[in-house]
């Protein structure tokens, strides 16, 4: 064997996992580039393994306490079915499957467009402004969460307002609190 595949043998998980740091996943020969691709990619993942535990949970629930029967759970917890999967319980698993990939991937997209808006925001403004600072969160978390509100089916202009202004808040509260922390 030579070094190099004894070198690759010896390699931790840890290990793996800490060069994504150092490298990146992508290289698009741009900085901005890179950090939208890497946190949408990121955050997709994530949206996407909340999106198929969310409908597992539930499943497991009502496999549990019966169709349609809440089993004592409190009121914001049952009250969440209703944001579960659409069209699920289709005539044949092929349409369950199916919707179920359609939400996932839509959720996913989601998520990905909020990390890939709000990194590329904050990367190009402390460009622009030579500042990383508690203004551009406010700007950032302003237009991700707009942004945001504007994929949803049914955006208002007082949701989009509102999501707005929690985005700034959320990210205005996280960078200030980084330092604390």
């Amino acid at each position: 064997m030579n070094s190099s595949s004894s070198n690759l043998e010896t390699r931790s998980l840890l290990d793996e996992l800490s060069s994504f740091n150092k490298g990146g996943l992508f290289d698009f020969g741009h900085p901005l580039l890179n950090r939208i691709a890497e946190s949408f990619v990121k955050a997709a993942g994530i949206g996407a393994v909340q999106a198929v535990s969310r409908e597992a949970y539930f499943t497991a629930i009502e496999s549990s306490t019966g169709l349609d029967n809440t089993g004592g759970m409190p009121p914001e917890v049952s009250g969440a079915k209703k944001n579960r999967l659409p069209g699920l319980r289709g005539e044949t698993s092929s349409k369950s499957l199916e919707a179920m990939v359609k939400h996932t991937g839509k959720e996913s997209l989601q998520w990905g467009l909020a990390a890939g808006i709000y990194s590329g925001l904050t990367y190009g403004l402390k460009e622009a402004r030579g500042a990383h600072d508690w203004k551009n969160s406010v700007i950032a978390g302003a237009i991700t969460g707009a942004t945001l509100a504007l994929t949803s089916e049914d955006s208002s202009h007082e949701q989009i307002v509102q999501c707005a202004i929690t985005g700034a808040a959320i990210s205005t509260a996280a960078n200030l609190l980084t330092g604390i922390f």
